[in-house]
């Protein structure tokens, strides 16, 4: 699938700082983002409004002027959660806003998939999971669909994970990254076990941690650890493994605050 480079987020960035006025609305921001082309616009609308059914039917229209249904995930799927991305970003949308979003595209990705033989290439594994203990999974699901929202593979271990799990299936399927999220004070000790279990078997995978008990100094403390205060980080971390690879001092220096 398109990796969407920082230099492309930023790009749309610009264009949003340079044409939005103090009294734009989220909707006329918005507006600012969207394709040139109408019928991807159309896309690109129907996934900003989280309309699921407005997503299928913009993709008919695309699929019926004879686009390939694999490249519209890259061509008119993507760029419409951009859009949602960027707006996130600057503060403009809030997360329900990106999660109806992510849902309305994660439908179009199915029925682009639907509609053809081929399988698309993921961008790459992830494994998401909630603590061992802790049975608060909210946080843990909304990482994983903007993970997949962003065109990652992801494994949902689910949560109250042990962490022998978690270990042994990195082993196997030797992910990109590893997202944990933990509620509970006296559940986020297991990521320091997974991260000294990791470690031990040669696996050194960056272990993005987040959620209400987690902090970024108790992150730091072991040597796997980035932290993610916003379940949208996921994906940012992702990204930046691919283009700059799996430095844990190289993603705190970038995402950690100093």
């Amino acid at each position: 699938m398109l990796d969407f480079k920082k230099e492309d987020i930023a790009t749309i960035l610009v264009r949003y700082n340079v044409a939005m006025e103090k009294t734009m609305t989220p909707d006329e921001a918005a507006e600012q983002l969207y394709p040139k082309d109408a019928l991807l616009k159309a896309v690109a609308v129907a996934i900003y409004e989280g309309e699921e059914d407005d997503v299928i039917d913009a993709l008919d229209a695309l699929l019926d002027a004879g686009k390939d249904p694999i490249k519209l995930i890259d061509e008119a799927l993507l760029p419409g959660m951009a859009v949602v991305s960027a707006l996130y970003d600057q503060g403009i949308i809030f997360l329900p806003n990106v999660m109806m979003s992510a849902d309305a595209m994660l439908e179009g990705i199915d029925y682009c998939k639907s509609k053809t033989k081929e399988i698309p290439k993921a961008k790459g594994t992830i494994i998401c999971h909630v603590a061992e203990g802790d049975v608060h999974d909210i946080g843990k699901n909304i990482v994983a669909a903007l993970l997949r929202a962003d065109g990652f593979d992801v494994v949902d271990l689910g949560r109250d994970v042990p962490v022998d799990e978690v270990v042994a299936k990195a082993a196997e399927v030797k992910p990109l990254m590893i997202t944990g999220t933990a509620l509970m004070t006296t559940t986020m000790y297991a990521f320091k076990e997974v991260n000294d279990k990791l470690v031990e078997k040669g696996l050194k995978i960056p272990f993005a941690c987040g959620g209400g008990a987690v902090n970024q100094e108790f992150v730091e403390s072991y040597s796997l650890g980035v932290y993610g205060e916003e379940a949208a980080e996921a994906a940012k971390f992702g990204n930046y493994i691919l283009k700059n690879g799996a430095d844990i001092a190289k993603m705190r220096n970038e995402f950690h605050i100093h």
